[in-house]
């Protein structure tokens, strides 16, 4: 077998926040890629405005660099569970993966997740312990946790006798030894390491066109983009090829351009081959997973498996009061059509038409990936509604079962004993304890998804905000009967419409906490604040008050009011219980009841009962 010895290929894999992207960074800089003027931004790979503001990737992307005679293809990817959907397609791509894990932290739920990924695939893994620099570091122990994760997913030898590099990715410093001192100002110790282990791809060019599609990008002047791999063959510019779709159905179409990676630019080619990571444009119509073949031979590869949703929501168009004020699209047309655009390119979310015309289920990986939507669409200039999250059920021979998450919980010593009880409510179940020594304790849980929903605010009161949660969708196991955690306090539901005034606010004080500011605008059955108590309590916050021409020495002199609890659009879905909305517009976030007005809303309540 022939192989193209001057390429690599290999995706970048972690959890969250252990130093992906500002690896890649390094990569470039160190590389023989980027002229010397061109000045790189931090984590330069993270280009769309809310990776940038949160500090997370979110969509997968890729660069190549060249080192030596070689041509390095690298794919970063997202370490988030919600996005994993983005991690699965890539490891088709690749021949290789990079494993970083943080030095102090060591594996993690998505450690687990992407590397279960990589090995499913049978690729060959490197281990880059990253962030040596820190003083906690303990980077033998880490080498450790790795190698019994490699053989609890049940790597075969050759993965076993995987090569470790020692790197400080924000210092641009790497070394094969794991003593921090031997640090070295460069990052050749990757790079050689990757030449040598990962696989070159084979080279099989002579033969019939193979082209899959793993990522799509969309682009005004070529509309839809597709990125991919060619497994075999050739592929010119001008060339007609068939494409063979999901549903079995066959396209023709003329390929109009290909572009090649290098660095943070995609270049023009005119010809690629077996090996090469491309984008292609000139199908109008192309989804992940088709195949791209010559028109006389056709031959699908096989398709890639996705996981399925595990939460659903549903969107409506805004009908509150204010519907319209705000916002630039606002119909169900609009929303519709955004909607549909999203399913484009992003291969885990599915929406559904529901028997409204107004309102659709959309069905994503978890909070985090709806919220993201959400907040892209607020961007934009839509205006709509949401409800509450809730998880997928599905039957499974016969059962009734609900998705369980792996969640794994670092909290100092003196908060163990609430988290455990908070997450026994919710019906988790305690799996492990390791004490590590530093008044540190990490918990590891399986929980029901239903009962995580609306838990991390919760959990970072309770811990002072000292503790850290992961948690990843693991497997589906017969449902829990019963109501599982949710929001323990009622609303303070506003009865009138008008402004907030202070005076109102501060007799409301005492009832709970306020999330609204003097002179906020405010409509019948909105949510102004959290009840003490756990009922829902009617509340008038716009009342001024009554001037008289009597005036006392030191009446009026000192009004002070707490500062109001505003709320991120993630608490405010976490704060929905199931009678109620979150209203978002470009400008506000707002939460309401369904039913505004309150002696409907108690009739339907006790209809319910």
């Amino acid at each position: 077998m022939k192989y193209r010895e001057d390429i690599r290929n290999v995706a970048i894999i972690a959890h969250v926040d252990h130093g992906k992207t500002t690896l890649v960074d390094e990569m470039l800089k160190q590389s023989d890629t980027l002229d010397s003027h061109v000045n790189l931004q931090e984590r330069a790979m993270d280009s769309n405005a809310l990776e940038k503001e949160r500090g997370i990737t979110i969509l997968a992307k890729n660069t190549a660099v060249n080192y030596k005679d070689f041509k390095i293809n690298i794919m970063d990817t997202p370490g988030h569970a919600d996005f994993g959907g983005e991690v699965e397609r890539i490891m088709k791509m690749v021949d290789g993966v990079l494993l970083v894990v943080d030095a102090y932290e060591g594996t993690m739920p998505q450690t687990r997740f992407v590397l279960k990924k990589a090995l499913e695939q049978h690729l060959t893994p490197i281990v880059v312990v990253n962030k040596i620099d820190k003083p906690s570091a303990r980077p033998e122990e880490v080498v450790d946790e790795v190698l019994e994760l490699f053989i609890e997913l049940g790597a075969d030898d050759e993965q076993l006798d995987f090569p470790v590099i020692y790197a400080s990715a924000i210092n641009g410093t790497s070394s094969l030894s794991d003593d921090p001192a031997d640090q070295e100002a460069t990052m050749a110790p990757i790079f050689d390491t990757i030449v040598e282990k990962i696989p070159a791809p084979v080279d099989n060019s002579d033969e019939p066109l193979q082209f899959q599609v793993s990522l799509l990008d969309y682009n005004d002047y070529v509309g839809r983009i597709g990125i991919g791999r060619v497994f075999r063959g050739k592929m010119k510019v001008g060339d007609q090829v068939s494409v063979m779709k999901l549903d079995g159905s066959i396209k023709n179409f003329r390929v109009t351009k290909i572009f090649g990676f290098f660095g943070l630019q995609r270049l023009e080619v005119q010809e690629a081959q077996a090996g090469d990571l491309i984008a292609v444009s000139g199908m109008e119509d192309i989804f992940v997973g088709e195949t791209v073949t010559p028109i006389d031979h056709q031959e699908a590869l096989p398709v890639l498996h996705i996981d399925e949703p595990t939460l659903q929501m549903t969107f409506l168009v805004n009908n509150s009061p204010f519907a319209g004020r705000e916002g630039k699209y606002v119909t169900s047309r609009k929303i519709e059509e955004r909607l549909m655009s999203e399913l484009h390119t992003d291969v885990s979310l599915r929406v559904e038409n529901t028997d409204s015309p107004d309102a659709w289920t959309v069905s994503g990986r978890g909070e985090l990936h709806l919220s993201i939507l959400i907040e892209n669409m607020r961007r934009e200039g839509y205006e709509l509604q949401v409800s509450r999250p809730e998880v997928i059920e599905r039957v499974i021979d016969g059962v009734k079962c609900e998705p369980f998450e792996r969640v794994q919980i670092d909290t100092p010593e003196e908060y163990m004993g609430s988290v455990i009880e908070a997450l026994g409510q919710r019906k988790a179940e305690m799996q492990d304890m390791i004490h590590s020594g530093n008044g540190q304790v990490r918990l590891i849980f399986l929980a029901p998804a239903r009962g995580l929903i609306g838990f991390t605010t919760e959990f970072l009161s309770m811990t002072r905000g000292y503790g850290i949660m992961n948690h990843t969708f693991d497997q589906y196991l017969p449902m829990i009967k019963g109501g599982l955690g949710g929001r323990r306090n009622g609303a303070l539901v506003s009865v009138d419409n008008g402004k907030a005034t202070m005076y109102s606010i501060m007799s409301v004080e005492e009832r709970g906490t306020v999330f609204v500011a003097p002179t906020t605008e405010i409509y019948e059955g909105m949510i102004v604040g959290e009840n003490s108590r756990d009922n829902d309590l009617g509340v008038n916050i716009t009342k001024a008050k009554q001037m008289t021409n009597v005036r006392s020495a030191n009446k009026d002199q000192t009004s002070v009011i707490k500062k109001p609890r505003i709320l991120t659009l993630e608490e405010s879905l976490e704060f929905l219980n199931d009678d109620e909305y979150c209203e978002v517009t470009p400008e506000s976030i707002r939460l309401r009841k369904q039913i505004l007005n309150k002696s409907e809303r108690e009739k339907a309540s006790k209809k319910r009962k």
